[in-house]
């Protein structure tokens, strides 16, 4: 078996590992990236596939409620400390002029995340940032980590750590949660993060599978959502969804307002109206201007209509069996808990051994908080190894 000496070592090529190993070179250390990947930032890159929303611009407790309470103390200072603005000026000295879109998000201006991953890459070249890809983690032995490798098993002792391997979702990018196999006593279970769920459709839904529906506010528990969602001929997907998934996920019923602009009086006028000849389907829609795809989902979650049809309409209980597969979840809640770390994101029972990015036992909304926690944590994770190493107070 090959051995391998380094002064510092980040495992998984993210956004979290490459910021730590972007802030340890800086601070003059040697730092190999490996990462169980061809190529590295794959889901990175994914997720810049329909336009890299690479934060939000709000201000600092706005951009801090949004990842729910309560927040883990580690994790609320180091997003607080690299927050929007100072992602946002960090993408800008990468070469990457940005732009705010109307609900806040921010993208770089050619919205892709390729170039920006080139430029970082070059930096981290640089500042002699080496990278090892097809390196699969295989654990410790007693300090040294163990490798899978093109080339035959590896050994590689390092001063410091950042583990930085990713949640468990979309394993086909690199995020399988096989890590949490060495730590267990560490790590929370996974559980899928801004995912679609299941609904056992009646046949007649099928023609409107692929539909987007609009006008519609979904509600669970205190989590409300006016983003549009799609029908699929799973379930229900999009970031309207995505948005109340947390909520649901931990037991809130679904609900649906389909006329979330109009008061239950007002419902109930118009639908005292008289209706003639028309059908209570053709009545609906006249009066209350509901399209087809609203109309199909009262039917298929109203019927038999109660005689409170006002009621109903403004709140539809939706019918899911629970959220669709982990893997095809954007992000994952569980991983290493933060009782399991300091202040520094250094394992308690590993010294000079850092945890950062989504392998970290938090969860996110989308619309650029997912990314920029990411990089917050490896930024910390990175300056707190690099004080490690120098001898000093992490």
């Amino acid at each position: 078996m090959r051995s391998v000496t380094t002064q510092a070592i980040v495992i998984g090529a993210g956004p979290a590992g490459l910021m730590a190993a972007e802030v340890m070179a800086d601070a003059g250390l040697t730092v190999m990236v490996a990462d169980a990947m061809p190529s590295v930032g794959r889901k990175f890159l994914m997720a810049g596939k329909s336009g890299l929303n690479i934060t939000k611009d709000e201000d600092a407790a706005a951009f801090l409620a949004a990842y729910g309470q309560p927040l883990p103390p580690a994790f609320a200072k180091a997003v607080g400390d690299f927050g929007p603005k100072e992602v946002m000026d960090w993408a800008e000295a990468l070469g990457q002029p940005l732009f705010t879109g109307s609900t806040g998000r921010v993208f770089p201006t050619v919205m892709k995340a390729s170039p920006l991953l080139r430029a970082w890459l070059a930096r981290l070249s640089g500042l002699g940032v080496t990278m090892q890809t097809r390196w699969r983690w295989q654990g410790w032995a007693d300090e040294a980590h163990r490798f899978e490798t093109p080339d035959g098993p590896v050994q590689v002792q390092a001063d410091v750590t950042v583990l930085a391997m990713g949640g468990a979702s979309w394993s086909r990018l690199g995020s399988d949660g096989r890590w949490a196999a060495q730590m267990p006593d560490a790590v929370a279970p996974f559980a899928p993060a801004n995912m679609g769920f299941e609904v056992a459709w009646s046949p007649h839904m099928a023609r409107h599978f692929g539909t987007p529906v609009k006008s519609v506010a979904l509600q669970a528990g205190d989590a409300q959502s006016r983003g549009e969602f799609v029908l699929t001929r799973h379930g229900i997907e999009g970031g309207g969804v995505y948005m109340i998934a947390r909520a649901v996920r931990e037991g809130a019923p679904l609900s649906l307002d389909l006329v979330p602009d109009w008061s239950p009086q007002k419902v109930s006028t118009a639908l005292a109206r008289p209706r003639g000849k028309a059908s209570l389907t053709n009545h609906l829609r006249t009066v209350l201007r509901l399209d087809a795809v609203r109309l199909a989902l009262l039917s298929e979650f109203g019927r038999p209509f109660p005689d409170d049809l006002a009621g109903l309409i403004k709140h539809l209980p939706v019918a899911h069996t629970g959220p669709r597969p982990m893997d095809e979840a954007i992000s994952t809640a569980g991983g290493v808990r933060f009782d399991a770390l300091d202040d520094g994101l250094m394992l308690i029972g590993r010294p000079g051994v850092f945890c950062a990015g989504e392998m970290l036992d938090w969860e996110a909304p989308t619309g650029g908080y997912l990314i920029t926690g990411c990089l917050a944590t490896g930024r910390i994770a990175g300056r707190s190894a690099v004080a490690f190493a120098s001898g000093g107070k992490v």
